[in-house]
C-alpha cells in the first residue's frame, strides 16, 4: 500500500482516538467547574461557544450546505436531540444517581449500536465486536464498583436509560442519514439547532455567568471548542468511514481515559479496582477495532489503467 492510501486508511481511526480524548477530558473539566453554573447555563453556554466558533470556521471553509427540507430537518432533529435532550436528560439522571452508576448505565448506547447497526444498516453481528463489548462494559462495572457512592433511584436509572438510547439513536441516525453529506455543515447546523432549544436556560446563564470565576468561564469556553465544536467534526468524519457499532465500542475507552485524566489533572489517585476496570475497557476495545485498523491498513491499492498513448 501507498504512503497515501495507507494515511488514508488510518486517518479516521485518528480522529476516533482524539474524540475519545476529547469527550473524556470534558468530564474531567465539568467536575472541576459543575458548581459555578447549572447544568443547563453550562450546556447552553457551551452550545454558544460552538456555534460561533464553527460558524466563524464556516466563513473560511466554505461547507456544502443542505440542499432539501428533508435534509435539514434530519439534521435539526439529530441535533437537538443529540446536543440538547441527551445532555438534559443525563444531567437529570446525575440528579438521582452518582456519575459512576450513570456512566455505566449509559454505556449500554454502544450495545444498542451495535445490534441496531448490524440488523438495520447491514453491518453484520460479528462475535468478536461483542466479545470485546462485553469485556469493556465488565470495566465499567468495576470502575463504578471502586467509584460509586451507592445513591440510586428508579427514577435516575430509567432516564440513565432513555440517555443511552437517545445517545445510540442519535449516532444511529447520524449514519443511517448524515453522513453523505458535509460533515461540517451537518456538526454545525446540529449544534445551532440545539443551542436554540437550550434557550429557556438563558436566565440560569444569565445569573450564573457573572458570578463565575473567569477559570470556570474559560473552562466551559474549552468544552465548547474542543470536545463539542472539534470533537463532532472528527466523530463525523470518522462515522463516514468506519461501521457505526464499531466506532460505538471505541467510546468504551472514555471510562479508562476519565480515571488516568483524573490522576493527570486532579491528582485523584484512583483506586486499585478502577485501574482493573480501566484496564478491561481499554483490553475489551482494542479486541473490538484492532481487526478493522488492520484491516484498512491491508486494504489493496486499486488498480488503475493506464492512459492511452498519444502516439500511435
Amino acid at each position: 500500500m501507498h504512503l497515501g492510501s495507507r494515511k488514508a486508511a488510518v486517518l479516521p481511526w485518528v480522529a476516533a482516538l482524539a474524540v475519545m480524548v476529547l469527550w473524556a477530558s470534558s468530564f474531567v473539566v465539568i467536575r472541576g467547574v459543575g458548581v459555578h453554573f447549572s447544568a443547563g447555563s453550562m450546556a447552553l453556554l457551551r452550545l454558544v461557544v460552538a456555534s460561533v466558533a464553527l460558524a466563524i470556521g464556516a466563513v473560511i471553509y466554505r461547507p456544502r450546505w443542505p440542499r432539501t427540507a428533508a435534509a435539514w430537518g434530519w439534521i435539526l432533529l439529530w441535533g437537538v436531540s443529540w446536543f440538547g435532550v441527551y445532555t438534559v436528560v443525563l444531567n437529570l439522571a446525575e440528579h438521582h444517581i452518582d456519575a459512576g452508576t450513570t456512566a455505566m448505565l449509559v454505556n449500554v448506547a454502544p450495545l444498542l449500536v451495535a445490534l441496531a447497526s448490524g440488523v438495520l444498516l447491514g453491518e453484520g453481528l460479528p462475535a468478536r465486536l461483542f466479545v470485546g463489548i462485553g469485556v469493556s462494559m465488565t470495566g465499567i462495572v468495576v470502575i463504578t464498583l471502586a467509584t460509586t457512592t451507592g445513591q440510586l433511584t428508579m427514577a435516575g436509572v430509567v432516564l440513565s436509560l432513555i440517555a443511552a438510547v437517545l445517545y445510540a439513536g442519535s449516532v444511529l441516525l447520524q449514519k443511517w442519514r448524515l453522513t453523505g453529506g458535509d460533515s461540517y455543515a451537518v456538526t454545525l447546523i446540529g449544534i445551532v439547532g440545539a443551542m436554540v432549544a437550550c434557550t429557556p436556560f438563558s436566565g440560569d446563564l444569565a445569573d450564573d455567568l457573572p458570578a463565575a470565576p473567569p477559570g470556570s468561564v474559560l473552562a466551559v469556553v474549552y468544552l465548547g471548542l474542543f470536545p463539542t465544536a472539534l470533537a463532532f467534526n472528527f466523530w463525523g468524519y470518522a462515522l463516514k468511514n468506519i461501521p457505526a457499532g464499531v466506532l460505538s465500542s471505541s467510546s468504551l475507552v472514555v471510562p479508562a481515559l476519565v480515571v488516568l485524566l483524573s490522576w493527570i489533572a486532579l491528582a485523584e489517585v484512583p483506586p486499585l479496582l478502577a485501574v482493573v476496570g480501566g484496564a478491561l475497557c481499554l483490553t475489551g476495545a482494542g479486541f473490538s477495532i484492532v481487526p478493522h485498523i488492520r484491516a484498512a491498513l491491508r486494504r489493496p491499492e486499486p488498480v488503475l489503467e493506464p492512459e492511452p498513448s498519444l502516439t500511435r
